[in-house]
């Protein structure tokens, strides 16, 4: 892809009510702990070389802030997405999730070159998990809006 920068680093920082139980959580998604950066008030672990998640527990990320945690159940301001290398590697990593006690909060979207689906963890934190195609993407976007 032309004009492509260097690849940055992303550390998404999440407040959760169980740091043990969202740990847990995100391990049987696939993301990886890194104990260089954990205590009892925080972990982060690792979805690939550049994807990062910290988990914080509420008063650890309350010190980040002044703003008031919101309850992600009810409440959405960020929707995360990951994204994976079929249309079958996003099932099995929402199927993970929902395994290990994440539920589904929106119907999967399925745009033939693009194919998505969601989980939320246990503190309702929502995850896009999708895959496309980019070259149908690219190619689609080229096509007159009358064609």
């Amino acid at each position: 892809m032309a004009n492509t920068p260097a690849p940055k680093m992303i550390f998404v920082n999440l407040p959760v009510s169980d740091l043990a139980a969202s740990v847990a959580f995100y391990e049987a998604v696939g993301a990886v702990p890194n104990m260089d950066f954990a205590d009892d008030s925080a972990q982060m672990l690792s979805f690939s070389e550049t994807i990062h998640v910290m988990l914080l527990n509420h008063e650890r990320f309350a010190s980040f802030t002044t703003r008031a945690i919101p309850n992600a159940h009810d409440t959405a301001q960020v929707l995360l997405c990951l994204s994976e290398t079929s249309r079958d590697a996003v099932d099995a990593t929402v199927d993970k999730a929902l395994a290990a006690g994440g539920t589904e909060p929106n119907p999967k979207q399925d745009h033939g070159f693009m194919y998505g689906r969601d989980f939320a963890d246990p503190d309702g934190h929502i995850w896009e998990v999708a895959w496309m195609d980019m070259e149908a993407a690219l190619a689609s976007k080229q096509q007159p809006a009358d064609a």
